[in-house]
């Protein structure tokens, strides 16, 4: 005996080679189901005498439902959870698969809409400086530091003289404002 031999180590001449396996018959297959009794007793249908005297036949899965339905119109409380029961999964199914309102809902483009916006969200007030009747047609004035924020954007290309111009006509406060190094000094006198 050498000691390449022991638990967990047979003898070179019993172990597999290389390639060949352990369970050469493969794993063994299961024994197949054979229906149930019950499984043959639901698929048996039952002749019913309806109240017009036309004969239908049910399966005995529809025929259970239906006298556990006339047991809970007769009052028998089971039999009422059990109806009460279908009725909130039949519930939960259609509540699946209704249809969803569309979660966008199409907004009319009204500047109006879009000036209470920026009043409501503190971007810009409205231009008292004319000294007309505030109106909802008033013209607005962009606050300063709403204003600070879009010059300071990285990326920003070179703004003219017009540009520069209009910038100061519409900002609230406009000598307050730190311009871009792309904005010469005599572009913003």
């Amino acid at each position: 005996m050498s000691r390449d031999v022991g638990p967990g180590r047979p003898p070179k001449v019993s172990r597999f080679r290389k390639g060949e396996s352990g369970n050469p018959k493969g794993r063994p297959k299961k024994p197949k189901q054979r229906a149930s009794v019950l499984a043959i007793l639901f698929d048996r249908r039952i002749p019913l005498m309806q109240q017009n005297g036309q004969q239908r036949d049910l399966t005995v899965e529809e025929a259970l439902q239906l006298r556990t339905y006339q047991e809970a119109v007769a009052g028998k409380r089971s039999a009422i959870r059990h109806v009460l029961q279908w009725i909130m999964e039949r519930e939960k199914w259609f509540a699946k698969r209704a249809p969803r309102p569309p979660i966008v809902q199409l907004i009319e483009h009204d500047p109006d809409n879009a000036n209470e916006a920026l009043l409501l969200l503190g971007i810009a007030e409205r231009d008292t400086r004319h000294g007309y009747p505030a109106t909802d047609n008033d013209r607005l004035m962009l606050q300063p530091w709403a204003t600070q924020k879009a010059l300071s954007r990285p990326g920003r290309t070179r703004l003219t003289k017009d540009q520069i111009s209009e910038i100061k006509r519409c900002t609230r406060g406009p000598e307050t404002l730190r311009w871009p190094a792309s904005v010469g000094e005599q572009d913003c006198e």
